[in-house]
């Protein structure tokens, strides 16, 4: 055993923090006797260069991040950095608790490379860690935006709207697409922007803008609780937070504070 490894502490699939806000890591020996270690990287950061580690937890949690406010709030206190790591390495325990069988014959699997792939005891198989690709969009329309409030989301919480890439989609379609069903606007000129991993459970969110064609909403119901179009002033408000605002804005580590931002500064 190599006393110099570091294990990161995990609450399941909660961070474990000190009151700086940074993770807290131990060593190899607080790892449970039976546990299966994933291989996150080296830090070299003081001049060595010791091995990191998580340990994969007894089950996954493949709800939206909503479904977990106490997460949400531990997430929020968490350095950018650190949240960095953290949704690295709980996306890739999460997999791995979730993928204990083969999907292809339903036989046990084994940890290998390190973490980074699982394979069949029974025939062969290898399967990876995957990751979804999720669009989530600005829609302009006369210099205002169309955001959306999701059900079950807090009132005032206002979002970019969001949706999954399907297979055989491009970006610009899904973007396209997922504004059409959710809110029944017509969107062009689709154009990339940034991008962001999020560990709830594993997606890449793939951040754009796009121009509608029209200013009429017609919602789905059973996936938004509503959706309204704002002012740049009704954005910028919410950003500062001021008491005056039509709404909230999401926080600041989440893509759609970042395109919010951006969308002022353009």
């Amino acid at each position: 055993m190599d006393w110099k490894a570091r294990l990161l502490l995990l609450d399941g699939l909660n961070p474990s923090m000190d009151e700086g806000g940074r993770l807290v890591w131990g060593t190899l020996a607080d790892a449970p006797e039976d546990a299966e270690l994933v291989f996150l990287g080296l830090d070299r950061s003081d001049g060595g260069e010791k091995a990191c580690f998580a340990c994969v937890p007894p089950e996954g949690d493949a709800r939206p991040r909503m479904a977990n406010p106490q997460l949400w709030a531990l997430m929020t206190a968490l350095a950018p950095d650190q949240l960095a790591l953290y949704g690295g390495a709980r996306s890739l325990v999460d997999w791995h608790a979730r993928h204990r069988f083969c999907a292809q014959c339903g036989g046990g699997t084994t940890i290998a490379k390190g973490g980074w792939q699982r394979t069949c005891t029974a025939c062969g198989a290898d399967h990876f860690p995957r990751t979804d690709p999720v669009s989530i969009m600005l829609v302009e329309h006369g210099g205002k935006l169309l955001l959306g409030r999701g059900l079950g989301w807090p009132e005032g919480r206002f979002s970019a709207l969001a949706g999954f890439v399907e297979p055989g989609e491009t970006i610009e379609e899904g973007v396209a697409r997922e504004v059409l069903e959710e809110v029944g606007v017509v969107v062009r000129d689709v154009r990339y922007i940034l991008s962001q991993p999020w560990p709830f459970p594993s997606q890449l969110m793939i951040g754009c803008i796009g121009q509608a064609e029209g200013t009429e909403i017609t919602l789905d119901e059973t996936e938004m609780a509503e959706a309204h179009w704002f002012t740049r002033e009704d954005v910028i408000a919410s950003l500062e937070a001021r008491d005056d605002a039509p709404m909230v804005s999401p926080p600041p580590h989440t893509i759609a504070h970042q395109l919010f931002r951006w969308w002022v500064a353009q």
